[in-house]
């Protein structure tokens, strides 16, 4: 690269770079281009014109092509064999310029472009001009003429304009002979051969790449790489490092996770799966910050909780309870002590040091040590939980004791990289013998370096240490890059990788693609042409050949083998990616490794690409599917509520999770909804965030349930993925899968977006079964026999489906999705029809939705022509009327209408009562009085207000009688309770009079019609929570309904017989919740009093009249004894008894 004598002046520029000639020769040295680019910028003012940096890379792209020029025009003189070709240019230049202008043009050329000897003033331009070549013995004023072709094609190249002042021909364009003097040149060349590998004239094809690419210096460097590469000899080497270091300063930083992308299985054939021992396909795990989980739980159990042994028992019941298998404590090695230092200096005082730049593998003490790590490890084991913990192979902390005894074990220069790196900052080594310097820029936040200064103050050495880096980001500026190269790291990883195994039966391998053999040489020495990714290290690399001789086997398959001897039983888990997921577990041997685009394809809804990543996996090997680890957020990564929300999308995508072939693994506060991102610093949370029971609750009514049945995913064996068809087209939004274990089936959809859909799930897609790719239909996936009927039951919404085997095996699965709707069927039941044809009169009726239970629909189905009469007596509409004439405290006549009505219907319910159960006319026509009674009854209820308050006005017990006023009713879901206990307690009568209540507490659960009950009581606005009790309390009012009749019969020992005659009955025993604690027997006070309230409640239709509520009253007065007495013996079982007797 030509330099005019004003910049080499204006820069004070090396003379030592320049050659002969003159021109600027960096000879491959990319140190010596940063060199020469830091002189240039630190006479620019980069300030207010950042715009005029020099890039080194530019410069070297501009020195290599101008120096490759010159080696062409070489080649092209030793091809044509033209000895006298420069004597021949001269003379026909002094014969179409003039001599004397050729001369003068010749002396202002080296005037402002000087030689070396010239700039020196070792001679002057004239004395160099006849100075022979040692060489040749040709004169300079002959050679020289070739260089104004060179300076012509540096100043016509638009992509050299940016250093146009290194090179500008403008004082010779004032003369017009120069640009004469080129033309002339280039005919001259016209008559000459051409050079036989392009098949021009020499200066056409040094032309070439500008004419292609005029306007990218790279593009031309591509070119002349493409279409040279032929005949460039060792300048090719040169062009790839000068490519690597384009690719260097061009690649973006602070750039946020890559885009999802299929997974590639070229060069898999080498098979080499670990196998996995019984537990291994059943982890389920969960991360957690350690310093973080620990403050968490010091504010939840409100005590200090520093120590992993003081982790309390109940947090690891919980997690046993929930269904996880392993707990991944992030960060509990023992931490670099600079890590901590550079975290505060930068403004976080409360941080602790990173938990991936570590000082040593041993537990930290301010964790307990390994003492306390080991109680934690035994609390879980014996809760079916193993401990996961991490191991970061790839570097140390930036003052490990590594660093501190084996510097030599690192990626290091004995110069700076970078020549505008300072490094004048305090030492962050504690061993007064070292000296460890992070770069000046990295505290003002202009500059992340890519080395920090190691000084050993024994021998005065300094060495600049890389720092830990994938080429992704950002180097991890608390880190220390370990040098794979030298098998003394390599045994010393793996003694340390074995150590962490007889601590902790899982392992997870940080960062483990950057250990490749592929991507090692990659980041750290490149092979000419693949460089790029670390600033600085594009020139020091080294051949493909020579870097296996130095790291002659992967090291992950040494390590896999290691362990498998050495610490069997033990799961190896690599965070990989960059397309390495299969290679890690088919050919490398890890148990399990990253799945990423699980993550990020379902967050993106990228659907068509998540599911062409599955189908690719099984057409090449289904069994990579088992050894993926799905997750929805990792610590990396932004909080999987950020992510997915807390509604259907969160719990689509969380379902697959847990149905996935593979690892599942939860992130710190996934389940709790916390929203904060924690770093690897943090000492404790930062946000104070409640827990969203919300979320945490329905995770234990869905997913947990299905993480219970682990084992019926886990595996890739059975796993078939299915299209969904909605009309002629797949719709690629929906995720169809089936997985089989034994005789028990699953089958999981998902519509993984907003929009509804619907369609048929038939057929699977392709996968490889002995080298050929097969499909199954669904019923042959399933292994369902071709008849009968299917009840399964969908884990998302707790309702079972009845599924005809023979309509899936000829049609497919018919399904209709809302948006984010998921569906998780298990727990397939056979079921063949019955003589009766029940279940196809069932399937035929349900149309594919879903109910609460089969069997409870079966039950209303046979029992509908029950049912469906008392559906006409109980239901909302007839209820609320009845329940606004009980509102009334007036007197009122009963409505002609509504008796009317009310006699109709249940007349209509008991006369099917008699068909149904095929009884005889004479039975039959008895149900006209019984119907009567039972109006009766209800009248009675409707008008109880009214009596009451007459009776309160005008009797001497109106205290009493208010007191009982305030047991009534007061909503209309709970009068609708009293209302089905007047009807339903007498239906046995039919049957029996003397065991009418046998037969009404049967046949209102055998036929269902508590169902109605309930579900009139959710229309009615009724408490649904607490429906299940209130139906078991209306079973127990209908089997005691005649209870005050002992009052009447028994007198003064009534109080005693009645309690002990109730506490007798195991359902009222249940109801009462009897328990035993220290040896005395209990029951519920507050179930008690609700037992006695509805008892006096039942009392009412047949002790009152419309003349006197005394035996009512009486009734009232023994039910507050009760009261008294069971508070007054505190609600213990045997001293309560007593005390009535």
């Amino acid at each position: 690269m030509k330099i005019s004598r004003d910049s080499r002046y204006k820069y004070e520029l090396d003379e030592s770079l320049f050659s002969e000639k003159g021109d600027v020769i960096f000879k491959g040295d990319i140190h010596l281009v940063r060199v020469f680019t830091q002189k240039i910028n630190e006479r620019r003012d980069l300030l207010n014109y950042p715009e005029l940096a020099a890039k080194a890379s530019e410069i070297y792209g501009i020195s290599l092509l101008t120096e490759i020029n010159e080696y062409i025009y070489q080649l092209y003189l030793e091809e044509i064999d033209y000895p006298t070709i420069n004597k021949e240019l001269y003379e026909y230049l002094k014969s179409e310029i003039g001599k004397e202008e050729l001369i003068e043009n010749t002396k202002l050329l080296i005037k402002e472009f000087p030689p070396l000897p010239v700039f020196k003033n070792e001679m002057t331009p004239e004395e160099f001009l006849e100075q022979l070549d040692s060489e040749t013995g040709i004169k300079n004023q002959e050679k020289y003429v070739n260089e104004f072709v060179s300076l012509w094609l540096s100043n016509i190249n638009p992509a050299f304009s940016p250093y146009l002042e290194f090179f500008d021909d403008e004082a010779l364009e004032k003369h017009a002979k120069y640009l004469n003097i080129v033309k002339k040149i280039k005919e001259f060349y016209e008559q000459k051969p051409f050079f036989k590998y392009t098949g021009k004239n020499i200066i056409e094809t040094l032309r070439d790449p500008i004419k292609h690419f005029p306007h990218s210096l790279k593009d031309q460097l591509i070119y002349i790489q493409e279409h040279w590469s032929s005949f460039l000899g060792q300048w090719a080497y040169l062009l790839l490092t000068s490519l690597d270091l384009i690719k260097e300063e061009e690649k973006m930083r602070f750039l946020g996770p890559g885009k999802a992308q299929l997974p590639d299985f070229y060069g898999l054939d080498q098979e080499n799966y670990s196998q996995d021992t019984d537990w291994m396909p059943k982890v389920i795990m969960v991360a957690k910050n350690s310093y973080v989980w620990l403050d968490q739980l010091s504010k939840k159990y409100s005590r200090s909780i520093t120590r992993l042994d003081q982790i309390p028992d109940e947090e690891l019941d919980q997690l046993a309870r929930w269904g996880f298998t392993a707990l991944w404590l992030i960060g509990i090695w023992e931490r670099s002590p600079a890590s901590k230092t550079i975290k505060q200096w930068c403004g976080n005082l409360d941080a602790v040091a990173s938990a991936y730049s570590l000082f040593d593998y041993i537990v930290a003490q301010d964790l307990g040590g390994e003492k306390a790590y080991n109680n934690l490890k035994d609390r879980a084991a014996k809760r079916g939980i193993r401990i996961a913990s991490d191991m970061v192979p790839n570097h140390t902390g930036i003052d490990s004791k590594w660093i501190r005894e084996h510097p030599d074990w690192y990626v290091s220069l004995d110069y700076s990289p970078f020549p505008s790196y300072q490094y004048s900052g305090q030492n962050l080594c504690g061993d007064p013998n070292i000296g460890i310097y992070l770069e000046d820029k990295y505290f003002t936040h202009q500059d992340a370096a890519v080395t920090f200064k190691y000084v050993d103050f024994r021998t005065g050495r300094t060495r600049y240490i890389y720092h830990g880096n994938d080429g992704t980001s950002m180097p991890w500026n608390d880190t220390a890059q370990l040098n794979y190269l030298l098998p003394e790291v390599r045994e010393a990883v793996i003694q340390n990788i074995l150590h962490v195994a007889r601590l902790s039966p899982i392992i997870r391998f940080d960062a483990a693609m950057t250990l490749t053999r592929l991507h090692f040489q990659r980041l750290w020495f490149p092979e000419p042409g693949t460089g790029g990714d670390i600033p600085s290290r594009a020139g020091l690399g080294m051949t493909k050949e020579e870097f296996v001789k130095r790291m002659p086997e992967e090291f992950w398959r040494e390590v896999v083998d290691r362990v498998k001897k050495e610490v069997p039983d033990t799961l190896l888990l690599a965070e990989a990616f960059w397309l390495l997921e299969g290679f890690f577990v088919r050919t490398l041997g890890m148990h399990r490794v990253y799945n990423s685009i699980f993550m990020n394809a379902l967050r993106d809804e990228d659907n068509a690409l998540y599911r062409a990543s599955i189908k690719k996996t099984l057409e090449f090997d289904r069994r990579i599917l088992k050894r993926f680890v799905n997750f929805m957020n990792n610590p990396d990564e932004e909080t999987a509520i950020n992510q997915f929300g807390d509604g259907d999308k969160y719990f689509g995508i969380c379902m697959m999770l847990v149905t996935m072939p593979g690892l599942p693994m939860f992130g710190h506060g996934q389940i709790e909804g916390y929203r904060e991102k924690y770093g690897m610093e943090f000492r404790h949370a930062y946000w104070d965030e409640q827990i969203n029971l919300g979320l945490l609750q329905h995770h234990e009514r869905t997913i947990f349930p299905i993480m219970k049945k682990r084992y019926l995913f886990a595996d890739s064996q059975n796993f078939f993925l299915y299209d969904f068809w909605s009309g002629e087209n797949v719709n690629e939004d929906v995720f169809v899968y089936s997985n089989k274990v034994g005789e028990e089936r699953t089958l999981v959809i998902y519509n993984n977006r907003f929009n509804k859909t619907q369609g048929y799930i038939k057929t699977s897609v392709g996968f490889n079964e002995v080298g050929s790719i097969i499909q199954k239909n669904l019923g042959e996936a399933l292994n369902l026999p071709a008849e009968n009927y299917s009840i399964v039951k969908d884990y998302m919404s707790g309702l079972e489906f009845l599924l005809s085997n023979k309509d899936i095996h000829e049609h497919g699965y018919y399904s209709e999705l809302h948006g984010y709707q998921s569906i998780c069927f298990m727990d397939w039941r056979i079921q063949p029809d019955n003589e009766y044809f029940h279940y196809a009169q069932l399937h035929q009726f349900l149309a594919g939705k879903g109910v609460p239970s089969i069997q409870d629909s079966l039950q209303e189905l046979i029992y509908k022509p029950i049912i469906q009469p008392y559906r006409d007596i109980h239901n909302k509409h007839l209820i609320t009327q009845l329940f606004q004439l009980y509102q009334t405290k007036e007197e009122f006549n009963f409505p002609k209408a509504i008796k009317s009505e009310l006699n109709v219907k249940i007349h209509s319910l008991l006369n099917e009562i008699c068909r149904f159960l095929q009884f005889s006319d004479e039975i039959q026509s008895q149900t006209v009085s019984l119907a009567q009674e039972i109006v009766k009854e209800v009248i009675t209820i409707c008008k109880v207000n009214y009596i009451f308050q007459t009776f309160s006005t005008s009797n001497a017990n109106s205290t009493a009688i208010s007191q009982l006023i305030e047991q009534f009713p007061a909503d209309a879901s709970e009068w609708s309770v009293l209302f089905a206990w007047i009807i339903l307690h007498r239906i046995g009568e039919v049957q029996s009079h003397s065991d009418s209540a046998i037969y009404s507490r049967s046949w209102v659960e055998k036929w269902r019609l508590v169902n109605v009950v309930e579900w009139v009581i959710g229309e009615l606005d009724g408490d649904l929570n607490n429906a299940s009790e209130i139906i078991y309390l209306l079973k127990l009012l209908i089997s005691h309904q005649t209870w005050f009749q002992k009052f009447v019969s028994n007198g003064k020992n009534s109080s005693y017989l009645i309690i002990n005659h109730l506490f007798q009955d195991p359902e009222v025993q249940n109801f009462l919740q009897f328990n035993r604690y220290q040896e005395i027997l209990w029951f519920n006070a507050d179930r008690f009093k609700i037992l006695s309230r509805w008892f006096i409640l039942i009392a009412i239709p047949a002790t009152i009249s419309n003349n006197s509520v005394d035996q009512l009253l009486k009734i009232w007065q023994m039910v507050q004894n009760w009261q008294k007495a069971a508070e007054n013996t505190k609600y213990q079982v045997i001293s309560f008894i007593e005390l009535l007797k």
